[in-house]
């Protein structure tokens, strides 16, 4: 693989038109004659304090980018100044001066913990300055530095210079670009002398996508194409036979009689990172689509499906298909589940798991092993794409979906016209469940995915359950769980468009418990009156938990007369522990079928309802009176001009 070509040049710019380097250190480090001595190429004379800031053509250097220099000042009156550059800055040059080891000491007693303080981002050039001045008998660059450089991974890179001699002037600052357009912090350990993870599973899945007979290989011919892609140049036959020589020297699994392995392919990038060429890696990257946090940039995985609040995106048959697919792949012994290492398998080409964090860790039903089942597996797809469409796009590129998102995602319909037309075409639904704590809340999101309510970590924060639900007439639906903590009820009903996402809503209640069925009925008519303030009403159905213990009467009365007056289902009594769930998920299921149906009525509802219904009457009666009079007229006139004629 060559390095960088010309026309290859724009993809290293990473969305960059400049590159602002700042320059600090002690006084009298040699930071303002340096950038003369670097504009000018030649010592000066008459050096000024702080120079004015000075810019670079683009052609200065081989990347085609320009560079702007902003020397600075050390006085303590300057500080602010210094310290709005710094954070202004694409990357930063410290200097110290090569006869003056008290400036020297001070990069880890003063300047590289300020800028740790300030928590700059920028990598920093360590310069020594002054290199004529320099004693013989001090120790090398490198033992210096080493210690320093130990402690401070920022520092990308130390060198020394002469603005006297002109002695690696124009190199100073050619490395400050180079950190910023190709840094090493992303790609490489320098600790562990290792490629790190996201770089090893970006460069697996640019090896997958060119490796296009899938036979584990690069071959001579796909070799090519690859060069051609990334530097608009081929490789002649000896190149590839002495790329190839090359690695079965140092590492014999990464070449085969097919061609280029993976193992081979990820030695080749370590080898030029280490020489020092991460451009050909980040060429690589970049003509891939990948950004400076390898991850592929924002305008190839965009979602730009404008959505009304209560809108929700699923996912096509085209991907669902897709998504069986890769499950058998990657389902190594055929045992109808995925366990943990083929799961993280399939997701190697991605930035990271998706799943291994919540809300999607643990949100979906696993066999004894930890293994996830086909259902499971497509269940949290379609949560992914219901709580983050732009996420879930994005991963179905990086394991290898070759479509894009027109044809990936469809857009349901508003649920108010779902509600007018007193039906859905809706495929996944989402359940809010609330109650008090120690209601059974959790226990039944529990149940819902096969597990004992004691394997929950216990949590202040919300909670996702999702399976697939198989009706009556045999058709499959994917429900989604979504407990709601009793200490977020109030924040989240002040958001207007809170419950836009809410297909049905459930209040589940401990039903030996009167205090938990109070706060169960407070919580509906919280939600219900939100409703009807916003226009989101929702479905919602009581649940009466832990049925296998003493009722509590009163609870027991109390809402079998809240859900009549409400105009709800009666409370559904349901037992985790007997495993008696009454086809809660079922009925569950069905209320989001029916939009128009089991919308709780308050008070203040019922109130505002019958006014309108009286307006209503009202202007059809004067309507009617209307018309009435206006017939009447039209028949007087007609009488009065028949008159005039016999007369």
């Amino acid at each position: 693989m060559a390095g960088v070509t010309a026309p290859a040049a724009a993809a290293n710019l990473a969305g960059k038109s400049g590159v602002r380097v700042v320059v600090i250190g002690d006084p009298g480090t040699g930071k303002s004659s340096l950038v003369v001595a670097l504009a000018t190429e030649q010592f000066p004379e008459n050096v000024p304090r702080v120079m004015p800031p000075t810019r670079l053509p683009a052609d200065y250097f081989p990347d085609r980018v320009p560079i702007t220099i902003i020397d600075t000042s050390s006085s303590p009156e300057q500080k602010p100044k210094l310290i709005a550059e710094c954070q202004a800055a694409d990357a930063v040059v410290l200097t110290y001066a090569c006869d003056r080891p008290a400036t020297l000491e001070r990069l880890s007693s003063f300047w590289l913990p300020e800028l740790r303080r300030l928590q700059l981002k920028a990598p920093v050039i360590v310069v020594g300055c002054k290199l004529d001045l320099r004693d013989e008998q001090q120790v090398s660059l490198e033992q210096v530095m080493a210690p320093i450089m130990q402690s401070f991974r920022e520092i990308e890179t130390c060198i020394e210079c002469s603005a006297l001699r002109q002695i690696q002037v124009p190199e100073v600052f050619y490395y400050a670009q180079k950190a910023v357009l190709h840094p090493t912090a992303p790609l490489f350990d320098q600790e562990a002398q290792s490629l790190k993870p996201r770089c090893v599973r970006a460069l697996k899945r640019i090896f997958i996508l060119c490796d296009n007979d899938k036979d584990g290989a690069l071959s001579d011919v796909e070799l090519n194409e690859f060069q051609v892609r990334c530097f608009s140049a081929p490789l002649q036959p000896t190149e590839i036979s002495g790329v190839k020589r090359v690695v079965q020297e140092k590492m014999p699994e990464g070449v085969h009689e097919s061609g280029l392995t993976l193992t081979g392919f990820l030695f080749l990038h370590a080898l030029f990172i280490e020489k020092g060429r991460l451009e050909t890696t980040w060429t690589v990257l970049r003509k891939f689509g990948y950004d400076n946090d390898i991850k592929l940039r924002d305008d190839l995985i965009a979602v730009p499906i404008k959505r009304a609040p209560d809108q929700t995106l699923e996912m096509t048959i085209e991907v669902v298909d897709f998504l069986r697919g890769i499950f058998n792949m990657f389902d190594i012994d055929n045992d109808g589940a995925l366990l943990p290492a083929e799961l993280e398998d399939l997701f190697s080409t991605a930035p990271e798991n998706p799943w291994s964090s919540d809300p999607y860790k643990d949100c979906a039903e696993k066999n004894v092993l930890g293994g996830l089942s086909l259902e499971g597996f497509l269940s949290k797809w379609a949560l992914m794409t219901l709580l983050d469409p732009v996420n879930s796009f994005a991963n179905l590129v990086y394991v290898g979906y070759p479509g894009d998102v027109v044809s990936a995602f469809t857009l349901t319909r508003k649920r108010r016209v779902d509600r007018k037309k007193q039906q859905t075409q809706r495929n996944v639904f989402q359940c809010y469940v609330f109650g008090a704590r120690g209601s059974g809340k959790t226990s039944l999101l529990q149940s819902f995915i096969g597990r004992q309510p004691s394997d929950a970590l216990p949590s202040n924060s919300e909670r996702f359950a999702t399976n697939t639900v198989e009706l009556p007439d045999g058709t499959r639906k994917t429900l989604v769980l979504r407990e709601i903590p009793e200490g977020e009820v109030r924040s989240i009903l002040g958001d207007k468009e809170s419950l836009a996402a809410c297909d049905v809503a459930v209040f589940v209640y401990d039903s030996c418990d009167e205090y938990s069925w109070q706060r169960a009925r407070d919580l509906l008519v919280q939600v219900a009156t939100h409703g009807e303030n916003t226009g989101y009403e929702v479905p919602c159905l009581i649940v009466a938990a832990k049925d296998d213990l003493d009722q509590s009467p009163v609870a027991l009365q109390e809402s079998t007369r809240v859900s009549q007056d409400m105009g709800i289902e009666m409370p559904i009594p349901i037992s985790v522990r007997l495993r008696d769930l009454n086809n809660i998920f079922c009925r569950i299921v069905h209320a989001a079928q029916q939009p128009h149906l089991s919308i709780p009525e308050t008070e203040a509802g019922k109130t505002r309802r019958q006014y309108r219904q009286l307006l209503n009457r009202s202007l059809m009666v004067v309507s009617v009176g209307a018309a009435v009079a206006v017939v009447g007229i039209g028949a007087y006139r007609i009488y009065a001009a028949r008159k005039n004629a016999s007369s």
